[in-house]
């Protein structure tokens, strides 16, 4: 991990290379390099820290003319983060060079094979060790690059999107992947490769996405792929539907706070064509083949990661109160290991922002291999989990860049509750009447955000309160509970405080010996058939002289004498205050860090796309 950037063709490669992997900076990393072929020979340079570290570094070697070259920037898996670990590396002969995201699992059996027969390591990473067995294998079997290739990834173990140049063919690069993402953009006479789309949109909007344990190679203009069984293909050649605009700040400080603002209209995207309440027409195209399965469904599982599993759980609610069908929400990384119980009656809903998450993606492949219907609910377009699942909705969202998810959420849980409008309707669970009353309300959604970002100079007046605190406490009921858990992972995520989510009444079961005078408690305490208890936990928390914020709905005035400070939000259905209630919570997230000076679009650790387990 974390990002791949290359390019062959007749400009220029470096500034495309640095361009692109700055497109790529949202996806997190901790080092960054590049290797070039030029007159001189094939040279590499890369520095540990952000592409402005790197870019000072190639400064200072003088000019640097390439028409060929690869870029990385790293997310450390194997050894620190350093300039000796960073991508790309060099093979024995530093004939070859390799970026790669990814984890080769067996590669301390390989590494100790590569020792005995002489080779040598300068750093800790798994990749060197691949590129080292690569040429290995091409020494011993004297046979091209592309064969060496092929027969080493029948023996490595684990995930990979590598692309190799050769010192020896000029012209040439050679990539391939298998469980992590890998774009190759066509333009003309020049190709682009990319771990997503995002740095190849400025130049060309045709991508091939290559698929698992396939080989492209790019030779003297022309692009093949190919399977690791050497058996040719017909790559598919899309047209990306992004627009350059879409992946730019447009203003705004960060991209996160882009992407808080622009939830009425992603949210509106999501719903335009499916949803209209006036006609009580609603269409979700990915369900059509599979409706049957759908409805018939004895269980519906739902499996996702981080945030995804969030608008999981609000799912869970919504599913079980609309079509009355059991759910289970599961951590994909738990599920997959776990040997669950499942059968052909399951209905499988895989959610992912990015549409790679290696969790989710093996989880998918384990439900599958047991007969179950897999629906993926995913942002990114041609990602791989569209790829694996037998139908799916895309959420519309727009390129989410700051690692911290914002409008992916309410987009999902947009999907999710039509899912279960729909499956409520077509089971007979939900009668016509309210199916249309709540038609309108989910239709009313985007303009009820709009009116809650208007809270957002009081949120930050809040923020500057407690900007210093060490710990923090949300809690919810009922649909709010799921809003809770997302509030504390915003708040950690980005501003490296420590918080908690909880059900509110699980407050007494430990979470209240924590409470003191400076810990603030967040409630999502909207008008809801829990109002009356959380009112009651309010109470519980003030009674200790606790500090009491409170996302409440328009015109409460209960909670308003009691609480420390109170943020309204428009009156919403119980069932989709989620989509409202999380708003204020990621704008107190997003300014407690700015004061607190982080980074908010690429957090310390953190990657946007977790392509490894």
């Amino acid at each position: 991990m974390c990002g791949i950037v290359a390019y062959v063709g007749q400009q220029e490669a470096l500034p495309i290379i640095i361009k692109g992997l700055k497109r790529l900076e949202y996806r997190g990393y901790d080092s960054a390099g590049v290797a070039l072929l030029d007159q001189k020979g094939l040279s590499i340079y890369k520095k540990k820290g952000k592409v402005s570290e790197l870019e000072k570094h190639l400064e200072s070697n003088g000019a640097i003319q390439s028409k060929i070259g690869i870029g990385h920037t790293r997310w450390a898996t194997h050894g620190e983060p350093n300039d000796v670990n960073a991508h790309p590396h060099y093979s024995s002969s530093e004939k070859l060079a390799m970026i790669h995201n990814g984890i080769i699992e067996n590669y301390e059996v390989l590494k100790k094979d590569l020792l005995q027969k002489g080779y040598t390591f300068q750093s800790e990473t798994d990749t060197e060790v691949f590129i080292k067995f690569i040429e290995d294998i091409q020494k011993h079997n004297e046979c091209s690059l592309e064969e060496a290739l092929r027969l080493a990834l029948h023996k490595v173990v684990g995930a990979y999107a590598i692309v190799l140049i050769n010192l020896e063919e000029p012209d040439t690069l050679i990539a391939a992947r298998k469980g992590s993402p890998l774009v190759i953009g066509v333009g003309e006479d020049e190709y682009f490769l990319a771990s997503d789309a995002t740095p190849i949109i400025e130049y060309t909007n045709k991508v091939v996405y290559l698929d698992d344990y396939e080989i492209a190679v790019i030779r003297n203009g022309r692009l093949q792929v190919k399977t690791i069984e050497n058996v040719e293909t017909n790559p598919y050649i899309n047209q990306l539907e992004m627009e350059l605009e879409a992946i730019e700040k447009g203003g705004y400080e960060h991209f996160m706070m882009k992407e808080i603002y622009e939830q009425p209209k992603s949210i509106a995207d999501c719903l335009r064509g499916r949803l209209d309440a006036k006609s009580g027409r609603l269409v979700l195209g990915g369900l059509r083949d599979y409706m049957n399965k759908f409805q018939n469904a004895e269980r519906i599982i739902i499996t996702a990661c981080g945030t995804s599993w969030h608008a999981g759980l609000v799912a869970e609610y919504l599913f079980e109160e609309f079509a009355r069908v059991p759910v289970e929400v599961e951590y994909a990384s738990e599920f997959r290991y776990r040997n669950p119980v499942i059968n052909d009656r399951d209905f499988v809903i895989a959610i992912s922002q990015s549409g790679e998450t290696a969790d989710t993606l093996a989880a998918i492949e384990l439900a599958k291999s047991k007969g179950a219907t897999i629906f993926g609910v995913c942002n990114v377009v041609g990602s791989s989990i569209p790829r694996a699942t037998h139908a799916g909705s895309y959420t519309h969202a727009g390129p989410e860049i700051g690692v911290a998810s914002t409008k992916a959420f309410t987009a999902q849980i947009s999907v999710l509750a039509m899912m279960a409008l729909k499956l409520g309707y077509q089971r007979g669970t939900l009668p016509e009447g309210r199916y249309i009353q709540l038609l309108h309300e989910l239709e009313a959604i985007p303009s009820k955000v709009e009116k809650a970002l208007e809270s957002n100079k009081q949120i930050e007046y809040i923020a500057s309160e407690y900007k210093d605190v060490r710990n923090a406490l949300y809690l919810g009921r009922g649909y709010n509970f799921p809003v809770a858990l997302e509030g504390a992972l915003k708040l950690k995520e980005i501003s490296y405080i420590h918080a908690e989510g909880y059900p509110a009444a699980e407050m007494k079961h430990g979470p209240i010996a924590l409470i003191d005078e400076e810990m603030p408690v967040i409630f999502i305490a909207t008008q809801d058939s829990s109002y009356e208890k959380v009112v009651s936990n309010i109470q519980e928390v003030k009674a200790r002289k606790g500090k009491v914020i409170a996302v409440v709905t328009e015109g409460d005035t209960q909670v308003r004498g009691m609480a420390d400070h109170v943020i309204e939000i428009p009156e919403t259905h119980e069932a989709f205050a989620p989509l409202v209630a999380v708003v204020p919570l990621q704008l107190l997230s997003y300014h407690i860090a700015v004061m607190r000076g982080c980074n908010v679009d690429q957090p310390r650790n953190l990657a946007k796309s977790v392509t490894v387990e």
